[in-house]
């Protein structure tokens, strides 16, 4: 390792998965790793609702020789998940990985690195600074390899695999050719019973034929950071789509309000509206279109009447 980060990466700390709240998951994936060897700080439980609970995590995975739009997606959703306090957590590889980090990183948020190698040799050395930046933030970097020990290239990355998918949450594969390192960790996912997402890609790109497999196979697909959010915090997007909905119920008079409300009591047939309401003919019909206009009711035919 380069002199001026020989200093920044002295400590390296040790634990079983089973010692630490975030890391304990891993006892239920095959072949749960006995030690974990970490620089930096492993995140802690967050507090919601008056409960302490694990933090959510999400896996950004991805081609070593991404395009721009792959470059795009990662970073953008790495950016948007950290925001709302997710942890990021992918491989420091070249391309996907990388970016996912660094987008994670600039959104001032948390990021966690599993290695394919042993804790003292960070690879590529390319991306040191970015480890970095990982500890400095309050991340980690992750190995399952004990300083100083040998292993096998071609093995060893896969094997991390199972750990980056069985830390997180779920698994989002944003770009992958038909054979790649990316599927193997969509893979594990499945087999921990961890939800998968792909974005789809164009199909004649090489490096969209994983993900669009993957779709086809049962993979969620991925177009916007709402679709990963309404998997990870259900309750939120129940309380918000109730409220969204209560607000439905108004309109911007009285009048509106009289007939959305009816409408959403099950009255559909506009003489069945006008007569619960109260209201004459002439205003229920002026109403009606000026809330057909306005894109809060549509009409289903025959002075039959629905929301929006």
């Amino acid at each position: 390792m380069s002199t001026p980060f020989a200093h920044f990466f002295a400590k390296i700390n040790q634990i079983s998965p089973l010692e630490n709240n975030f890391t304990e998951v891993l006892s239920s994936i095959v072949l749960m790793p006995k030690t974990l060897y970490f620089r930096g700080k492993i995140p802690e439980n967050v507090s919601k609702n008056g409960k302490q609970m694990r933090p959510k995590a999400v896996a950004i995975v991805g081609s070593r020789h991404n395009t721009k739009y792959g470059e795009e997606i990662a970073y953008r959703l790495a950016f948007e998940l950290a925001k709302k306090g997710v942890i990021i957590i992918s491989g420091l590889a070249y391309g996907i990985d990388t970016i996912s980090h660094q987008g994670c990183l600039d959104a001032g948020g948390t990021t966690i690195a599993v290695l394919g190698t042993p804790i003292d040799d960070i690879c590529p050395k390319a991306h040191i600074r970015t480890a970095k930046r990982i500890v400095e933030q309050n991340g980690a970097i992750i190995s399952e390899y004990a300083p100083g020990s040998t292993v096998f290239a071609k093995t060893s990355f896969l094997e991390r695999n199972r750990i980056i998918s069985g830390l997180s949450d779920a698994v989002v594969v944003v770009e992958a050719a038909e054979r790649s390192g990316s599927l193997n960790t969509a893979t594990h996912a499945l087999a921990q019973g961890k939800e998968v997402f792909a974005v789809p890609g164009n199909i004649t790109s090489p490096y969209s034929q994983g993900c669009n497999k993957l779709i086809k196979q049962g993979a969620i697909p991925l177009t916007e950071t709402d679709d990963i959010l309404r998997e990870l915090f259900p309750e939120d997007y129940l309380r918000r789509n109730k409220r969204l909905y209560q607000q439905k119920l108004f309109g911007d008079t009285d009048v509106e309000t009289k007939i959305i409300q009816s409408i959403a009591g099950g009255k559909r047939m506009g003489e069945d509206i006008a007569k619960e309401t109260h209201l004459p003919p002439e205003l229920f019909n002026e109403t009606i279109t000026i809330l057909e206009i306005k894109g809060r009711v549509r009409s289903l035919g025959f002075n039959n009447w629905a929301l929006v």
